[in-house]
């Protein structure tokens, strides 16, 4: 039996049948269009990539205490791929759960979980409000400062930087750029200087 590959339509219904938050859809979008624009860097296929970044926190909304070992029930209740669903699970690894990435689409994913809130955070301290006019070093600035964005766990974001073998400076980069994509979706495009 050949699996069916999801499209993002699907993803998308699953995502909001089981969350309802306008936060945690906010970070599905922003996390999806940061693995798109990584994908697309790197030659890879950012359906597949997006979609995976869509539904990553599937089970997180109705199912905190089960966050991952639920979105693998649910996804091969769906007759997900095992691929997918085997990056889905694995951006929790040692948190909640015991699937440690192996491909880059998993480590990409289990690093820019965390840096996504990072970056959303200096956004929406712009006066702008706006991803559109943040940049690297402003993201760097806030990095040391573990009282902002108190929530965003710095080590995950530096050993997945660690097992990608890249840079910080063109990890944030790339999330900011694959964010920037997703502005207005992410609640995120604000009034930016046109300067």
């Amino acid at each position: 039996m050949t699996e069916k590959i999801p499209t993002r339509q699907e993803a998308l219904e699953l995502l909001h049948q089981y969350n309802e938050s306008d936060g945690l859809r906010k970070h599905a979008y922003a996390v999806e269009g940061v693995m798109r624009y990584i994908a697309r860097k790197r030659g890879e296929n950012d359906e597949k990539w997006g979609i995976i970044g869509l539904i990553h926190d599937l089970d997180y909304e109705k199912f905190p205490d089960q966050h991952c070992a639920k979105t693998g029930e649910i996804l091969r209740e769906q007759g997900w791929p095992e691929e997918y669903i085997r990056a889905a699970v694995s951006h929790g690894w040692g948190i909640c759960s015991d699937v440690m990435p192996q491909t880059e689409l998993e480590k990409f994913l289990y690093t820019i979980d965390e840096l996504t809130g990072l970056v959303v955070t200096t956004a929406l301290i712009r006066p702008s409000k706006s991803v559109l006019d943040v940049q690297v070093k402003s993201v760097k600035n806030k990095w040391k400062d573990k009282r902002f964005a108190a929530g965003v766990d710095r080590s995950i974001i530096e050993k997945g930087a660690e097992m990608l073998q890249v840079g910080l400076d063109e990890l944030i980069d790339d999330t900011i750029k694959g964010m920037q994509e997703v502005a207005e979706s992410i609640g995120l495009k604000g009034t930016p200087s046109t300067g």
